[in-house]
């Protein structure tokens, strides 16, 4: 039988080329090769600056005839579909606010801050940045803190980080540093990490985001939990008074339970053990009632003091150093609930910057004032509608009264014939409210100046604070920023970007651009010149602009030095068992920690049972497969002559205790139990004597001799996990683990 003929089949090889090159030529005209090209609108008008958007003089506030920056914009904010931009991978939670007392009624008129008798229902959703809804939890990334709150003046959300400063400092280039740090657009590697190319080629050629880079290199950005973090508003705002007296603020939020870090090994480690780490955390405190509380503290700055300092308020790449003006604490948010379905609350929650209640108001932060526009067009394209304030997880719990009808899912049934004002159809309803009626009346401020496309001379000091920063840290601290900046540095391919970054540390700290240099294959330039981008100011030259207060050491930014929570409350305790523990000891000792508030789990080779040397079983919980010591933050090990000798031949069981070790974890062990910590790689620490009654405790390592008191020993291991890490453990760099 004879097959349909193909009709290029006759046709001669010369004629089917020209076809192929004719379909070629036609995708070509849809390729676009962007090098040594002037940069333009959509419509192709040439622009001359793309870093600033257009103010009302260069400290005023953003212009909306601002054309380029509303494209470029518009544009970034509907690029991704359905899944957030930036914030993709979130986990959230119910909970309320309640203020401590009524004295910020001074300062604000919003109501749920100044009376202790309320209770304000709050949604928290805390997030990665830069990753997808697929990622890990525990990357080096910034992670976002943005809080819902239901008052009884309408919905206000408190969108911020746990990071208190930001990249950039105008928002027309967000877009630049969301292209930069996501995946490179023509491979889609590498996901959730800034290790790559184009954000380092990014950062180097802005030297604002020199502050940033500080604290994203630290261990802020590889936070233990959601709830061992802290909060920023980010973004100085204004208190507003009954009076109409303006007072600028800063908020912030501090975790009850202190901040605490994972170290970079284990961030890598728990992303294969368990991408859902931190996610799991939450939501596992919760359910057992360890429910995450948060102090809320502002910093305020009078209206007269705006120029008091040797940094500009508006700058979002600065922080107002505690020691300047301190902390405040107004209130307690207590976290108590899961979402019922992550979906409907914890997805689709939309928070925006511009949704403010009476008492609270934005300044001219050129960063602040793009996102009072991003944020909402960003949830007309998640959404498809503007109806997404009508979802449960973002209705107010006050009536909403308005003529803005129809759309896609409209969910209210508006009654009668009049959706317009002025009307008299339907009584002249619903009216304006007066402002004794609780009616939001933004601040009174003069605004002139020229349309400008300019940053302000006050913007001009990119390193100052940096150096603060790296003055700050203790030498653990610095060496994990060292650390970090070799492993970020290290995976750029490009040794000019490399060189750059360092001629960027050299501003900050002639030591830390010897110690990053030294790793990544570059030396440290004698005299660095960036010349490669207009805001480059030389930092004596830019310090000139302002004399104002400052400090060179503040205490506050760094994790080790600032006042430490010591607790052991919610704390994982690993106990390693195999057949024939001590059954009478680990009973003890695991009914002290439980009575701490720690969660304790049995870890053996198998799940099942282990059975004692008394004959009593007890429920292993987690095998070592499923398991790890990256998952716990400390060890115990209970004596038994038999147990011991399995968990010496077991390779899983000696890593869990060198690996512990080299993070500097708490370790505890009785009898028998010391062998497995000398052959565990256990070192530099002094051992009890293994038949006596000696308790010792040594860089964080308990040890004691069979016949000690079972109560000491566990007093003493609480202790130890109340510090969390033991960084005085310098041995740790020769464990193999």
């Amino acid at each position: 039988m004879k097959g349909k003929q193909n009709p290029e089949e006759n046709l001669p090889n010369n004629a089917r080329s020209v076809d192929e090159n004719s379909k070629n030529r036609q995708l070509d005209e849809f390729r676009r090769d962007n090098s040594e090209q002037y940069l333009t609108t959509e419509q192709g008008v040439r622009i001359g600056n793309t870093d600033d958007s257009l103010k009302a003089g260069s400290r005023g506030p953003t212009l909306l005839e601002d054309f380029h920056f509303r494209e470029k914009m518009t544009h970034f904010d509907h690029e991704s579909m359905p899944e957030r931009v930036v914030h993709a991978r979130g986990s959230g939670a119910h909970g309320y606010f309640q203020p401590y007392d009524d004295s910020l009624k001074q300062f604000t008129k919003a109501k749920f801050l100044t009376n202790p008798d309320s209770k304000t229902p709050v949604f928290v959703r805390f997030s990665t940045v830069v990753g997808s809804r697929g990622s890990s939890d525990t990357v080096r990334d910034v992670r976002g803190f943005a809080t819902k709150f239901y008052t009884e003046e309408g919905t206000y959300d408190l969108v911020g980080n746990n990071i208190p400063v930001f990249f950039i400092q105008d928002s027309n280039k967000f877009p630049d540093l969301v292209h930069a740090i996501k995946p490179m657009p023509d491979s889609e590697i590498p996901q959730a990490t800034a290790a790559h190319d184009t954000f380092w080629d990014f950062a180097s050629l802005m030297p604002e985001t020199t502050h940033m880079i500080m604290w994203i290199l630290s261990d802020r950005a590889i936070p233990r939990s959601f709830r061992m973090m802290d909060g920023f508003g980010v973004h100085t705002f204004r208190f507003v008074n009954e009076a109409g007296k303006g007072t600028f603020v800063k908020f912030h939020w501090k975790p009850k339970l202190g901040v605490h870090s994972l170290v970079w090994d284990e961030s890598q480690k728990l992303g294969g053990k368990d991408p859902d780490w931190l996610r799991r955390d939450l939501w596992e405190a919760i359910e057992q009632g360890d429910y995450p509380q948060f102090e809320l503290c502002v910093q305020l700055v009078p209206e007269e003091d705006e120029f008091k300092y040797d940094f500009d308020l508006l700058d979002a790449t600065k922080i107002i150093p505690e020691e300047l003006v301190p902390l405040q604490p107004v209130g307690l948010m207590t976290l108590n609930r899961n979402p019922d379905n992550f979906f409907a609350e914890t997805e689709q929650v939309a928070f925006h910057p511009g949704n403010l209640v009476p008492g609270i108001d934005v300044t001219n932060d050129p960063l602040l004032q793009g996102r009072l526009f991003s944020y909402v067009d960003t949830q007309l394209n998640r959404f498809g509608s503007a109806n997404f304030t009508e979802l449960p997880i973002n209705r107010p719990v006050v009536p909403v009264n308005n003529n803005q009808g129809a759309g896609f899912m409209r969910y209210t049934i508006d009654k009668g014939k009049v959706n317009y004002w002025p009307n008299s159809l339907g009584g002249g309803s619903p009216k304006m409210a007066p402002e004794s009626e609780g009616a939001y009346v933004h601040y009174t401020e003069k605004v002139e100046g020229y349309k400008i496309r300019a940053r302000s001379a006050s913007f001009k000091d990119h390193y100052s604070q940096a150096t603060l920063f790296w003055n700050s840290m203790t030498e653990v601290e610095k060496d994990h920023i060292v650390s970090a900046a070799h492993f970020e540095l290290g995976k750029v391919e490009t040794k000019e970007i490399r060189e750059r970054m360092v001629g960027h540390f050299s501003k900050v700290s002639m030591e830390l651009a010897r110690r990053v240099a030294a790793g990544i294959g570059v030396q440290v330039p004698e005299n660095f010149e960036q010349e490669s981008t207009a805001h480059y100011e030389e930092n004596a030259a830019s310090k000139a602009i302002s004399k104002g207060k400052s400090v060179t050491d503040s205490p506050a930014v760094s994790m080790e030095r600032s006042d430490k929570v010591e607790s052991a409350a919610s704390r994982r305790v690993a106990i390693l068992i195999s057949d024939g523990f001590d059954c009478n000891e680990l009973t003890q000792v695991k009914q002290a920690l439980t009575d701490a508030g720690a969660h304790v789990k049995i870890i053996s080779k198998y799940l099942g049972t282990c059975k004692a040397s008394n004959g009593k079983e007890v429920l292993v919980d987690m095998n070592h497969v499923t398991s790890g010591s990256v998952m716990f933050d400390a060890i115990y090990i209970p004596d038994g002559r038999t147990s011991i000798e399995a968990m010496l031949k077991e390779g899983d069981a000696l890593h869990f205790v060198s690996e512990a070790f080299k993070h500097c974890k708490p370790i505890a062990t009785s009898g028998e139990g010391i062998r497995l910590l000398e052959r565990a790689f256990v070192l530099g620490v002094t051992f009890a004597e293994k038949t006596s009654r000696d308790v010792v405790s040594h860089k964080g390592i308990i040890t004691a001799g069979n016949d000690a008191d079972a109560d000491d020993f566990a007093e003493k291991f609480i202790a130890a996990i109340k510090k969390h890490r033991h960084w005085e453990r310098l041995e740790k760099d020769m464990v193999p683990a």
